[in-house]
């Protein structure tokens, strides 16, 4: 071999080795990438077009969407992290991020603007997915909890519009609950007040604390407060306990409010069968009422406030994509979580899923939507709040309540309990 030839392969083996360098892993020539996904409500039929239009865009991508149970996703999770076969995107309920946080990577900060990215979701977001500084998911939609009203039931009883505030809604039971001659409820007005048969109790309960001004952790997210007090108009209260006796009240027959009790059925059965006039609840419960009882006629209102407060409060309930720490593909992932939250992408999965927007710009293409425009709106006024362990805070909470309906305990013995066995999960 002359020396003219070993240059040339020596200068084609540099040649080489400079292209891979600079374009291997800067996208020049892109690394291939498989993605897994998991969620948990949607089929793989809501993501499948969306799926095939980016891998048409990005040849060298392939994603797989897994659809998992609920009952057992969480574990799981936690099993398939474990032994390294998780997914590399999953979804995050909007209160697991201090959960869970240690198996979530972070949005690369080179990808999209942070502030961009406040400016394009509903507040809620920033509160629950963003972190100093930092992008931990990117939600598609914000559930939030309505009013659900029986139209023929609140117009029989001569009422012409749903109670906005939980003032108005006390009056209107008046009107609307039904006794039997032994004093029992035969038709509720509301269901409320108990623990065990009311879907998403402890989230109506955590939405009137937040209403009535209760500070749920300390600013350092060390512990609960909900049993402190706050200092006000020259009187000192106690938000937290105050909610948590209002909402009991509709199950307390010594009260006005008492409209409700453990013998009932289930709240949206009730709903369903015409057993209560309105419940609180959300939007992805509408398919089921619809499927269950077509010919119901049921409305959705916004969520009742608290007279004369200066500002709504709402509660949220939702689910994000984020991205797994142990992926090896960590840019390609957020690209593509990026991609699936753009403004074209999220309202086809809107127009497939008739799920609450969480981008701005679909919450006002929502707005005015027969079914979702209350549940869109609400979620620019939406809440939540810091919880270690979302699933044991609740059951911490629906005990506080049964206590409080069974007699074993005061509205303050009750929260103190609650606050102590808050604090052990935060220590």
């Amino acid at each position: 071999m002359t020396r003219r030839q070993i240059f040339i392969i020596l200068g084609g083996a540099v040649a080489i080795i400079i292209v891979l360098l600079v374009f291997g892993g800067s996208g020049g020539i892109p690394t291939r990438a498989r993605l897994v996904i998991w969620g948990v409500y949607d089929e793989p039929v809501v993501f499948q077009e969306i799926i095939d239009n980016y891998v048409k865009a990005n040849k060298h991508i392939t994603i797989e969407y897994h659809k998992k149970s609920f009952t057992n996703y969480e574990q799981e999770l936690i099993n398939a992290f474990a032994a390294d076969t998780g997914p590399d995107i999953w979804l995050i309920h909007n209160t697991w991020l201090p959960k869970h946080k240690d198996k979530i990577k972070e949005m690369p900060s080179d990808l999209f603007s942070f502030n961009i990215y406040q400016d394009t979701f509903a507040d809620i977001v920033d509160r629950d997915l963003l972190e100093d500084g930092k992008i931990y998911g990117a939600p598609l939609y914000i559930d939030t909890l309505a009013l659900f009203y029986n139209k023929d039931l609140l117009n029989s009883a001569g009422i012409t519009s749903p109670p906005k505030t939980w003032e108005d809604l006390i009056e209107d039971l008046d009107k609307l609950v039904v006794r039997n001659q032994w004093g029992g409820i035969d038709r509720a007005g509301v269901a409320l007040g108990t623990a065990e048969n009311i879907n998403r109790s402890t989230d109506i309960l955590s939405l009137l604390m937040l209403q009535n001004g209760t500070k749920m952790v300390s600013d350092d997210k060390k512990r609960a407060e909900i049993n402190q007090s706050i200092y006000l108009g020259g009187e000192t209260y106690y938000p937290g306990q105050d909610a948590l006796r209002f909402y009991t009240e509709f199950s307390n027959p010594t009260k006005r409010a008492y409209t409700w009790n453990r013998q009932m059925p289930y709240s949206v059965d009730a709903f369903i069968e015409g057993k209560t006039a309105m419940m609180i609840n959300y939007s992805h419960h509408i398919p089921t009422i619809k499927e269950r009882a077509p010919y119901l006629n049921f409305d959705v209102s916004p969520v009742p406030q608290i007279e004369g407060r200066e500002f709504d409060i709402s509660y949220a309930n939702y689910w994000a994509f984020t991205v797994s720490k142990k992926t090896k593909a960590i840019t390609e992932a957020w690209k593509f979580l990026l991609y699936l939250a753009n403004k074209d992408v999220a309202k086809k999965y809107l127009e497939i899923t008739k799920r609450p927007a969480a981008r701005k710009d679909l919450i006002e293409w929502q707005k005015d939507d027969d079914e979702l425009g209350v549940f869109a709106k609400q979620g620019l006024t939406a809440r939540s709040w810091y919880q270690v362990d979302s699933n044991t805070i609740e059951t911490i909470l629906a005990d506080s309540i049964k206590d409080i309906v069974l007699g074993k305990s005061t509205i303050q013995q009750s929260i103190e309990t609650a606050v102590d066995k808050i604090n052990l999960l935060m220590e």
